[in-house]
């Protein structure tokens, strides 16, 4: 075991630099999960406040988002991958990326939704009392209430993204996805183990980063309510 670790960590050096080195492939990794994480948060975001706030509609779109649940992630790859050939825009990037724009929206919705809904209704009657309008109550008191489970969402579409991101390389895209696929084609279980170390390594980085982040913005008491809904 000790001297398979000792090749899977010269593998990782021996293949760091380089426009298919390890590093690159880190980057390439971390960069489509990002751009897919942050797109699915920018359109999920916006409507998701405003049902949670108005509090009707909010079943049905919740089930609607939610379907995408029920595709495989695979799935979606398999069925995009024709339709981006067919538009002219190739393999790799965008098949890859319309599955994890599709899996990261439904817990990032959700979590938005359901933050801004369970608000205290005390305290959004409080604020109407007290003059403001609508969307200075969503502003000023419904959304900072709400952070700390519209983080959770977003905590949970990176981690999930991230992972999932090696699919990538079955359609042509790199990542470090393009280790394992490899290595299976090869039978290196070197290659295979050290792109599997690289994407474990990168989600626990990713679910440290937001824990991090909820510490920093959010204050303990509203994170303890926050766990409790």
């Amino acid at each position: 075991m000790i001297d398979f670790l000792g090749d899977v960590a010269s593998f990782i050096v021996d293949n760091w630099w380089g426009s298919s080195g390890f590093l690159a492939r880190t980057v390439e990794h971390v960069w489509l999960s990002a751009v897919a994480t942050g797109l699915a948060a920018v359109v999920a975001m916006p409507p998701a406040m405003a049902l949670g706030h108005v509090g009707r509609g909010t079943f049905l779109a919740v089930s609607v988002v939610n379907i995408g649940r029920a595709i495989p992630s695979f799935g979606i790859v398999a069925i995009a991958l024709p339709i981006s050939i067919e538009l002219g825009l190739g393999l790799g990037f965008w098949p890859t990326f319309i599955a994890l724009f599709a899996l990261a929206l439904p817990p990032i919705f959700t979590n938005t939704l359901t933050g801004v809904k369970e608000v205290d209704p005390a305290l959004v009657e409080a604020a109407g009392g007290m003059g403001m309008t609508g969307a200075e109550i969503l502003r000023k008191v419904e959304l900072p209430i709400a952070m700390p489970v519209m983080l959770a969402g977003l905590r949970v579409s990176a981690v999930q993204v991230v992972a999932t991101a090696t699919l990538g390389a079955l359609v042509g895209w790199g990542g470090l996805g393009r280790y394992v696929i490899d290595g299976f084609s090869t039978g290196d279980n070197v290659e295979v183990f050290a792109g599997g170390l690289g994407v474990a390594l990168l989600a626990i980085a990713t679910e440290f980063s937001f824990a991090v982040a909820e510490r920093r913005l959010v204050a303990r008491p509203l994170r303890v309510a926050a766990r409790a809904v």
